[in-house]
């Protein structure tokens, strides 16, 4: 038996402890009729491959992904009428006793429904054999059967379509990264005391229209394999900006744990001022080895980059992460900030914060500052710096480059 292709992941058994929808109808129907094979078929350029089997003990005749021509086998003859679908005894038709499978693999006993895409095209065939006549077999063995082959035809058209959405996702995403069809935002960072820019984060939008957000982008690429690649884009773009801006303004840039680790970081950091560029690393994002990204920020650190914890307070690592990194700044995340004045609670936890950071040496940026009591409360804590719609919102680097600098 000719092996065109690895078994089809359908949709059923797409995560890892997920019950296969599939292989449990052929499991089943196979018990069920009390015959030995069962298996789910794909028609391919002329060929039934096998996607799903069922033959325990038999695995040296039959394995998925094992393919048979459409010309030796039942399947072209029961599309076309010409065969039934339920065949107690092969040796009663003329047809399948003339086909050489019969006698090769044997069959003495057949069962097969096709399986048809929502416009009616034939997918597949549903089937059952034995090497064996069996009698018994009859009109409410098809229609239970038919029972089967129906969820094995929804969970393969569920599958269909998962497919294509990831196809239309992989196109789109391969066309923002080909044309860099985004743009880079600057958000203001402000002294708190001077109230004067010292830098500013760089935030991504992305051009395909409806709008989606970049965290969706960010989510297709990581689900592509392609997060590292659409990461390092996005930030030699935004650090492109630096030489437009005033000498004592540093841009901050976000970047997952896994494009830090990748080695590819610094290439992408080549030539650019480090020592006007903020590296930020969420505490939403999971560090598997916190060696490992250490050893890679020591060098890019020591050639004066800062690193900072980005949504500080808003995921599940908490102060364990701010211990592992030991950030040069602490960006407190929007959580907190929002409603502080008047939140005994969230102030509690700036003013803890603020002491962490005053004991590691660290700058503590508040994100999200949008009302002038907000600003207050931090400015009473001592917070350092800050950023927010009251400071300012994201706009290009032409309208951040009017704005009044000062050295940070």
């Amino acid at each position: 038996m000719h092996t065109l292709a690895a078994p089809w992941p359908l949709a059923g058994a797409a995560a890892e402890g997920d019950r296969d929808v599939i292989q449990d109808a052929l499991v089943a129907i196979r018990n069920h009729l009390g015959m030995e094979i069962a298996y789910l078929s794909e028609f391919v350029d002329g060929r039934a491959v096998f996607r799903r089997v069922d033959a325990p003990g038999l695995e040296h005749l039959i394995k998925a992904g094992d393919s048979q021509s459409l010309d030796d086998i039942y399947c072209n003859h029961i599309l076309a009428g010409r065969l039934p679908e339920l065949i107690p005894d092969t040796a009663a038709e003329p047809i399948a006793l003339a086909l050489p499978i019969t006698r090769a693999a044997p069959i003495g006993s057949h069962v097969s429904l096709p399986i048809r895409l929502a416009d009616g095209a034939p997918f597949g065939m549903f089937c059952c054999l034995s090497p064996r006549p069996n009698p018994s077999l009859n009109r409410r063995d098809l229609e239970t059967m038919r029972v089967f082959a129906g969820l094995a035809a929804r969970q393969v058209q569920a599958e269909i379509a998962l497919r294509r959405a990831r196809r239309e996702r992989d196109q789109a995403l391969a066309a923002v990264m080909r044309e860099a069809d985004f743009t880079i935002l600057f958000q203001p960072i402000l002294d708190l005391d001077r109230m004067a820019m010292v830098g500013c984060e760089a935030l991504c939008r992305f051009g395909p229209l409806p709008y989606r957000s970049p965290d969706k982008w960010f989510a297709d690429a990581a689900a592509a394999g392609l997060a590292v690649e659409l990461e390092l884009l996005v930030i030699r773009a935004a650090l492109a900006a630096l030489p437009a801006l005033p000498g004592g303004i540093y841009v901050s840039v976000n970047a997952a744990p896994d494009t830090v680790t990748s080695g590819r970081l610094a290439e992408a950091l080549d030539g650019t001022r480090l020592d006007r560029t903020v590296l930020e690393l969420t505490e939403h994002a999971v560090v598997p080895d916190y060696a490992a990204l250490s050893a890679a920020l020591a060098p890019l650190r020591a050639a004066g980059m800062r690193v900072a914890a980005d949504d500080a307070g808003a995921g599940y690592s908490g102060l364990q992460h701010l211990i592992q990194l030991a950030p040069d700044m602490i960006k407190m995340d929007m959580s907190l900030t929002r409603g502080l004045d008047a939140d005994p609670a969230r102030r509690a936890l700036a003013c803890a914060m603020t002491y962490y950071a005053k004991e590691t040496g660290a700058l503590l940026v508040a994100e999200g500052i949008e009302t002038p009591a907000e600003l207050a409360a931090l400015r009473a804590l001592g917070v350092h710096r800050g950023q927010g719609y009251l400071l300012g919102r994201p706009a290009p680097l032409a309208a951040l480059t009017g704005q009044r600098a000062a050295a940070a």
